[in-house]
């Protein structure tokens, strides 16, 4: 998960992304992920 959201920092530049990794890092736990799975389906099929 941390991988995939350092790939749409790099390539997009997006400070939304950056702090999202953030939390990630911080609080890498399944309630995160949980709350977040709707933002990375949308970055993802940005990319």
């Amino acid at each position: 998960m941390l991988d995939f959201t350092w790939k749409v920092f790099s390539q997009t530049g997006n400070i939304e992304t950056y702090l999202l990794l953030k939390e990630l890092e911080t609080n890498d736990d399944e309630q995160n992920v949980k709350e977040h799975k709707e933002y990375f389906a949308e970055m993802d099929s940005q990319l």
